[in-house]
């Protein structure tokens, strides 16, 4: 069957080769860094400069190969990142010098 259905790289339910892996049910403790993207989000979304909508395509689009490398909210940052940018919230160079900055 997945051979015969067309599916994006991240629509991943019921694709065989992951249908045999074991899903970790643990709770995961959020790092430092999930927590400010995660208050980036929020902020973003309050101010009406980003909806959820927005988010989740932004990570749809994400190349195949950079989807699997990245984690969960490294795939967020990575959406908002290229969201703000598209909006003109923050230019090129800007967030350059602001890595630079770190």
């Amino acid at each position: 069957m997945d051979k015969d259905l067309f599916r994006a790289h991240h629509d991943l339910g019921g694709v065989s080769k992951f249908l045999c892996e074991p899903i970790d049910k643990e709770p995961h403790i959020l790092t430092d860094f999930d927590r400010e993207v995660d208050a980036i989000r929020q902020v973003l979304a309050a101010k009406k400069l980003m909806t959820t909508d927005e988010l989740r395509r932004g990570i749809e689009a994400i190349p195949e190969e950079d989807y699997h490398r990245l984690s969960y909210y490294q795939r967020w940052i990575r959406s908002i990142t290229d969201n703000m940018l598209r909006r003109g919230v923050v230019t090129e160079a800007e967030l350059r010098a602001a890595l630079e900055g770190q």
